[in-house]
C-alpha cells in the first residue's frame, strides 16, 4: 500500500475547529486529566462542560499530564502505517513537558517527525498548523514549513482574562504573592503567553466591564487593514464571549471574530470564566 506523504499532529491543548477535525491527515493526541486516582482523557472521557461541573464538586484539585514517551510511540507507530512522515505542533515547552515526551516517543517509534514548539497554546497551535497546511498545499517543503513556523511562533499576540485565579495558583502557574494580592484586591488579572512561551502577568483590572473593555482596546490599538480575523477563546461563558465579540465588532467593523472553546486541559488551569483574544501578526 502506498503511504500518504505527510500527517499533521497536535496535542489536545490546541483549539480544533471543525475543518481541522474533518481533515483526513490531522491527528490530535490527548492529554490526561486527573481527579485523585481517577483519570480522564481530554476531549474523549471528559468535555469542558463536564470538567467545570466536576471541579465545583471535587474535594481535590485536578491535575493534568502529558502522554508518556511510550504512549506517544504507540500512537506514532500506528500513524506510520499510513504516512511517510509528520509535522507536529505542540504546546509551549515552557508550560508543559508534552513536546519533550512527544519527541522521545518519535525516537522510540522510528517515525520521522518534524517538531514545532508553538511557544503558546490553544489557537496559537491552530494558527501554525493552518499556516503549515496552506504552505504545503502551495508546494512548500517540510524544511521550508518548519523554518516559517518557527519564525511565526513568536509573533502571536494574546491577552488572557483569567476566570479563576485560585485554579491558576493551585495549578502552579502563578506565584503565591501574585495569588494573595489578586485575592485580596479582588482584581481580574490579564496574563499573556510571551514570545518566549512563558506565562506572564501584564495587567490587572477591577471589574468585569473594565476587563472586557481592556480586551477591546487591545484589538483596536493593534488593528491593521491586513488583519481580517482574530480568535476569541472562552471557558464556559458563551454569553460573555458573544458580548465581547459585539463590542469588538462595533469598534472594528469588518473584523471577523471566531469564538472557540478552551480545551478541558486548559480549563483545569485557567478556570471557568476565562476569555482570551489571539491573533498572529
Amino acid at each position: 500500500m502506498t503511504k500518504k506523504p505527510l500527517a499533521w499532529i497536535v496535542d489536545s491543548t490546541a483549539y480544533v475547529p471543525e475543518h481541522l477535525r474533518q481533515h483526513p491527515d490531522f491527528f490530535s493526541v490527548p492529554l490526561t486529566i486527573h481527579f485523585g486516582e481517577k483519570q480522564y482523557i481530554d476531549g474523549i472521557d471528559l468535555t469542558p462542560e463536564q470538567l467545570y461541573a466536576k471541579i465545583k464538586d471535587a474535594e481535590e484539585f485536578p491535575k493534568t499530564s502529558q502522554p508518556s514517551a511510550g504512549e506517544f510511540a504507540e500512537r506514532y507507530r500506528k500513524i506510520a502505517e499510513d504516512y511517510e512522515q509528520a509535522i507536529a505542533v505542540h504546546v509551549s515547552s515552557k508550560l508543559s513537558g508534552t513536546l519533550a515526551s512527544s519527541t522521545a516517543g518519535a525516537e522510540l517509534s522510528g517515525f520521522p517527525i518534524t517538531f514545532i514548539d508553538s511557544l503558546s497554546l490553544s489557537y496559537g497551535i491552530t494558527g501554525l498548523i493552518e499556516k503549515g497546511m496552506d504552505m504545503y498545499e502551495n508546494g512548500a517543503t517540510v524544511p521550508e514549513i518548519k523554518n516559517q513556523l518557527d519564525k511565526m511562533a513568536s509573533t502571536l499576540q494574546n491577552f488572557i482574562l483569567i476566570g479563576q485565579l485560585d485554579q491558576l495558583y493551585k495549578g502552579g502557574r502563578m506565584s503565591g504573592v501574585q495569588f494573595f494580592l489578586g485575592s485580596l484586591l479582588k482584581v481580574k488579572p490579564i496574563v499573556q503567553i510571551s514570545s518566549e512561551g512563558e506565562l506572564v502577568a501584564i495587567d490587572k483590572v477591577r471589574s468585569e466591564k473594565k476587563a472586557l473593555q481592556y480586551l477591546v482596546d487591545q484589538v483596536i490599538e493593534s488593528h491593521t487593514p491586513h488583519r481580517n480575523k482574530i480568535y476569541l477563546m472562552q471557558g464556559n461563558v458563551m454569553e460573555q464571549a458573544i458580548h465581547l465579540k459585539q463590542l469588538i465588532s462595533e469598534q472594528v467593523p469588518g473584523l471577523e471574530v471566531e469564538i472557540g472553546d478552551i480545551s478541558s486541559t486548559l480549563a483545569v488551569h485557567a478556570g471557568e470564566g476565562t476569555l482570551a483574544i489571539l491573533w498572529y501578526d
